[in-house]
């Protein structure tokens, strides 16, 4: 069982771009992220906490310029936000225990999976493989990739 935090050490180790979006409510510009494209089978965690975020099997390609998912791994992990900022009417998306901006959601999604989008920055993610779920504690969420 993993003991999800967030702590100072975590926020030094973030890079320029995650800092900016994890801590001040950044975006990453569309069709740069580090994720978008990635096809590998695994979880996305939290890149501050380490919270399980998402997993592969509910990753889609919406042609939005982010990485998009149909549901969370575990609603408890991600909290949902009114965002009116930039003249719009949106939710925000932040994980519930490390507190970092990880983008939001929409109304949009694919029907055939309860039509949500969840539109994610990479800079707020960390992806574990899923040959590297096991060893990294992660091993409650292998059925979930491999849906």
């Amino acid at each position: 069982m993993h003991e999800y935090e967030k702590s100072a050490e975590a926020i030094a180790a973030l890079n320029e771009e995650q800092f900016r979006v994890t801590q001040q409510n950044g975006t990453e510009h569309p069709g740069t992220g580090e994720f978008l494209n990635n096809k590998e089978k695994g979880i996305y965690v939290d890149i501050v906490s380490g919270e399980p975020l998402f997993a592969s099997s509910a990753k889609f390609d919406s042609g939005c310029g982010w990485p998009s998912f149909s549901k969370p791994i575990e609603k408890v992990y991600v909290k949902e936000l009114s965002d009116i900022t930039h003249g719009m009417r949106r939710v925000e998306v932040r994980s519930t225990i490390g507190d970092s901006h990880l983008g939001h959601v929409f109304t949009d999604g694919p029907e055939d999976k309860g039509g949500l989008r969840y539109c994610i920055n990479s800079a707020s993610l960390r992806f574990i493989s899923l040959k590297d779920m096991q060893a990294q504690g992660y091993g409650d969420y292998i059925t979930q990739v491999e849906e």
